[in-house]
């Protein structure tokens, strides 16, 4: 067998000399500034343009490249390709999604985490005790005992997902799920019909089934039905079924509701169910001193799932789940591997690791850019930023009902703001074509970026004010927009 040839310096991957550092360096510091450059002048541009078709063909044909580039024409390629044609979701006319709208120093953390490269699966080091001390901090903000199980993940998708699982490994006999599988078990969870879908995904990919998961009537401000919810763990007890599982949403994904957390815990106690809360965006405004009190209740859930990159402003990806009993969290996940062995001190000391707590073994460096939003920018600060958002969302909603032309189509909870246009010579369905093509000309005109959604079976323009850049001047402009886009289209589907 041939030996490898002896390792040079010239294998590295890094600069060879101190003028080949010296002009990384200067290509870093420029990427820097363009990045800077950018986000001080957002407001300046359009919210979101559409990917030219010429480069976009260019992306789909582009090959694998073989040999070494240059990196000042890949960092031009990103200026000119990726930079101007992205989601839009910094810009404050950005409203169509519940996206957080990131904030430089958040930027500069994911930057030194970057090249820190480590690997928060497990062993002995501090970013390890950093994530620790930001699960710490989630659990003491959401109203959790301080020593509450939990880890960030990508986002609530995977955050629901891992709750579902610890909560049904909580069942009587629960372990065996991890070895034997369902079997026969007839396990179902409950959830409001406002329930956002990566739940229903969460118990399709357990292997719980779509089914498995009862979907519970709302009332008119589209909160839980609790009164129904009871009724329907009674008949299904009574069919000799085995719920398991209550989920409580704080901030539905269409109008911002929260469901009634408090009377849902006492279901949940009444019932023997774990009680689980999707918080994805909603739960983050405890940090709001005004709007805590509506989430009475998210104290009491057994485990919590939310996003640090929504209203908290940390780039993407930041989600986080809690759960309340460590001892349940880590029975579910955590496997003996001899090739993962715990030692008593060096680098594989620090047991439990977080790969014990989810599927992940190999995980990114997220508590760094969560760390510096949270001290940088303070809770009280980024309470107030809720408390901005909710009074920009508030000013909209003023303004359509001020429109004769425009409808408001449901309650304002948070910061959600559902309406439509009603052009009273159409009927239902001509004007749900109306707004759904009103909403595509805001978005490729770069004024706005509303998205839509149903509500009441009606098609409404949905707006979502979480970006702490959006001010009243740009609700105004979208609401502005919507009527010279209606006017427009006048006599046109």
């Amino acid at each position: 067998m041939n030996e490898p040839p002896a390792s040079t310096p010239g294998h590295s991957l890094d600069p060879r000399s101190e003028q080949e550092w010296t002009e990384f360096r200067s290509q870093a510091h420029h990427m820097l500034d363009d990045m800077i450059d950018d986000l001080a002048t957002l407001r300046d541009g359009p919210v979101w343009r559409p990917l030219p078709e010429d480069r976009r063909s260019a992306f789909r044909a582009a090959p694998v490249p073989g040999e070494a580039g240059s990196l000042d024409d890949w960092r031009r390629s990103f200026r000119e390709d990726i930079l101007p044609y992205a989601t839009g979701n910094r810009h404050p006319g950005f409203m169509g999604w519940v996206h957080g709208g990131g904030t430089p120093v958040g930027m500069a953390a994911e930057m030194l985490a970057a090249g820190l490269n480590a690997n928060l699966g497990g062993r002995d080091h501090a970013p390890v005790e950093v994530e620790r001390m930001v699960i710490r901090w989630a659990a003491t903000l959401m109203g959790l005992p301080e020593n509450a199980s939990g880890l960030l993940v990508t986002g609530s998708s995977m955050a629901n997902f891992i709750a579902v699982i610890v909560a049904s490994r909580a069942t009587p006999d629960g372990l065996s799920l991890r070895t034997a599988g369902l079997q026969s078990r007839r396990l179902i969870g409950y959830a409001a019909k406002t329930v956002h879908g990566c739940v229903s995904r969460a118990f399709d990919m357990t292997g719980l089934g779509s089914e498995a998961l009862r979907l519970v009537d709302v009332d008119k401000e589209f909160r839980m039905d609790v009164a129904a919810l009871r009724r329907m763990i009674e008949a299904d007890r009574a069919a000799g079924l085995e719920p398991f599982l209550v989920v409580g949403t704080a901030g539905s994904v269409d109008t911002g509701s929260i469901d009634p957390l408090d009377d849902i815990a006492d279901a949940a106690k009444s019932e023997r169910l774990w009680f689980h809360v999707d918080g994805a965006f909603g739960a983050t405004a405890v940090l709001s001193e005004t709007i805590r009190p509506c989430l009475v209740g998210l104290e009491r859930a057994d485990s919590i799932a939310f996003d640090f990159h929504k209203w908290a402003q940390a780039p993407y990806d930041a989600g986080c789940v809690l759960v309340r009993d460590p001892a349940r969290h880590a029975a579910a996940f955590a496997q003996s591997l001899t090739y993962l062995s715990r030692e008593d001190r060096g680098l594989a000391a620090g047991a439990p690791w977080f790969c014990d707590l989810g599927p992940d073994l190999s995980r990114g460096f997220r508590a760094l850019k969560v760390w510096a939003t949270l001290s940088v920018y303070g809770t009280r600060r980024l309470g107030e930023m809720v408390d901005r958002c909710c009074a920009v969302a508030r000013r909209l909603a003023q303004r359509v009902e001020a429109e004769p032309t425009l409808e408001l189509m449901a309650p304002i909870s948070l910061n959600i703001v559902c309406f439509r246009v009603c052009a009273w010579e159409r009927d239902d369905v001509e004007n749900d074509i109306l707004n759904g093509e009103i909403v595509k000309d805001l978005q490729e005109s770069g004024i706005a970026a509303p998205s839509t959604t149903v509500i009441n079976g009606r098609k409404v323009i949905r707006a979502a004010i979480v970006n702490h850049r959006t001010e009243y001047v740009d609700v105004e402009r979208l609401v502005d927009a919507v009527l010279a886009r209606a006017s427009s289209r006048s006599g046109r589907a």
